[in-house]
C-alpha cells in the first residue's frame, strides 16, 4: 500500500475510534461493523436463471476496505474501469479483450466519467485527470480541494467533478480550465461517499450529504431548485444522517433517488416537485426498470417499488447485514453484490432469489447493465461481466 493511503487508512481508523468525533466521512466500507446482527448465512436456493460468466479482468489493486465504492461505466460497446492503483482500463463489454491501459501512480477513487470523447477520472488526492476515450491519451490535468469518489460526468461542453467537501466543480471538456464551482456545507456525521451527478439536457442533478437532491444550469451552476430526499432530522447526529450518495436516475422526466434515510422518491426534472415517496432505500443508489424501482437499505433489505405511486411490491430479508450493494437491473431481475463477493439475481416479479455467482471479495460498488450484460467490480480491483441465457 502507498505510503498516502496508509496514511488515509490510519486517519481514518482513529476518527472513528475517538469518542465524540464530529465526522466519520471516511468509515470504512467493506464487511459489517454493526454488532446488532451477524450476517445472515446464505441459504441453498433453487436455480432458476441460468447466468455465465463471460469474462474477467484484473484491473490492479482495489479499494479493499476503503469504502469508495469503485464501480467500472459502459459506454458505446465499451467498459472503462480505474483501479486505486493500475490507473485505467478499458475492456470491449462482450468479449472482455482489452483495448487499452493508462497507467497511473495516483491513487483513482472517482470514475470512470465517459463522454463526448474523454474518459474522467478522480483521485484520492484531489486530482481530475482527462484522457482521450479512443487512445487513453492524458488531455489534461486539475485540482480540486478534497478526495473525489463520485464519477466525474461530462457534458455540456464541461467536466463536472463532486469531491468530497460537497463542492461541485466545473471544467472546460477542451482545456481543464475552471469554469465555476457551487458548494454544499456537509452535515458534521455523514455516510462513506458522495452524491452522484445525472445529466439532463442543460442541467445537472447532484445529490447531497443534507438528504437533498439539487438541480443546477451546466452553463453556470445556477440552482434552479433543490428538493429534499429525506429530512435530516433526529435526536443526535446519527440519526441525522440523511446522506444521498447514489446517482439518481433520470427517466424521461422523472427522476428517481434514495437515501441512507431508507427514503425513496421520484421528482418531476423540470420542476422539482416531489412526485411520490417511500419509507424503502438506502443511499448508494437506485435500479429503474419498466415497472419498479429496486432499493437497498443500510441493513441489508432489498425492496421493489411500484414506479407509478412508490407502493411496496416486495421486500427480500434473506441478505441482512451483508453489506448490500445498491441494484442494478438486468431483464426480469435486481442484481447485488454483498460482502462475501457474492451476486445475487433477484426475481422482479416477487423477489425471489434466482441465481448467484462469485467474485473474488466484496462488491462495494453498484453492478452496471447495458445490452443485457452485467459488469461488476469487486474491492480486489477485479472486473466481471455476466449474461443471462
Amino acid at each position: 500500500m502507498r505510503p498516502s493511503l496508509r496514511l488515509l487508512a490510519a486517519a481514518t481508523m482513529a476518527v472513528a475510534l475517538l469518542s465524540g468525533c464530529t465526522s466519520i466521512k471516511n468509515v470504512f466500507g467493506g464487511k459489517n461493523k454493526d454488532k446488532t446482527g451477524e450476517p445472515t448465512k446464505l441459504v441453498d436456493i433453487t436455480t432458476s436463471a441460468n447466468v455465465s460468466r463471460l469474462w474477467t479482468a484484473k484491473l490492479g489493486k482495489g479499494e479493499e476496505q476503503l469504502g469508495i465504492g469503485q464501480h467500472p461505466v459502459i459506454a458505446d460497446g465499451r467498459v472503462y474501469a480505474a483501479a486505486v492503483e493500475g490507473g485505467v482500463s478499458v475492456f470491449d463489454l462482450r468479449t472482455g479483450q482489452s483495448l487499452w491501459r493508462h497507467a497511473s501512480d495516483l491513487p483513482l477513487s472517482g470514475g470512470p466519467g465517459v463522454g463526448d470523447g474523454l474518459v474522467v477520472v478522480g483521485s484520492l488526492d484531489g486530482d481530475v485527470i482527462a484522457l482521450d476515450a479512443a487512445t487513453g491519451e492524458q488531455k489534461w490535468t486539475a485540482k480540486v480541494g478534497n478526495e473525489i469518489i463520485a464519477a466525474p460526468a461530462i457534458g455540456s461542453g464541461m467536466v463536472f467533478v463532486h469531491s468530497n467537501d460537497g463542492r461541485l466543480t466545473a471544467f472546460d471538456a477542451g482545456s481543464g480550465e475552471r469554469r465555476w464551482f457551487h458548494a454544499v456545507e456537509s452535515p458534521a456525521l455523514t455516510v462513506r461517499g458522495t452524491g452522484g451527478i445525472t445529466l439532463g439536457p442543460g442541467i445537472l442533478f447532484v445529490g447531497s450529504d443534507d438528504g437533498k437532491l439539487t438541480a443546477l444550469k451546466a452553463s453556470d451552476g445556477a440552482v434552479l431548485w433543490s428538493a429534499v430526499v429525506a429530512e435530516a432530522e433526529g435526536r443526535n447526529e446519527l440519526e441525522r444522517m440523511a446522506d444521498v450518495d447514489g446517482d439518481a436516475v433520470l427517466d424521461g422526466t422523472t427522476l428517481f433517488a434514495s437515501s441512507h434515510k431508507k427514503r425513496t422518491v421520484a421528482i418531476d426534472g423540470p420542476s422539482g416537485q416531489v412526485m411520490w415517496q417511500s419509507d424503502n432505500g438506502g443511499a448508494r443508489g437506485v435500479g429503474v426498470s419498466n415497472s419498479a424501482i429496486v432499493v437497498s437499505d443500510r441493513d441489508g433489505n432489498v425492496s421493489a417499488l411500484d414506479k407509478n405511486s412508490g407502493g411496496s411490491l416486495w421486500q427480500q430479508t434473506g441478505l441482512l447485514y451483508r453489506n448490500v450493494s445498491a441494484p442494478a437491473v438486468q431483464g426480469d431481475y435486481a442484481v447485488v453484490g454483498d460482502l462475501d463477493g457474492v451476486l445475487h439475481w433477484l426475481r422482479l416479479n416477487d423477489g425471489a432469489f434466482a441465481a448467484r455467482a462469485k467474485m473474488g471479495a466484496a462488491i462495494i460498488g453498484q453492478p452496471v447493465q447495458a445490452d443485457g450484460i452485467v459488469v461488476v467490480q469487486d474491492s480486489e480491483g477485479e472486473l466481471a461481466a455476466f449474461a443471462l441465457q
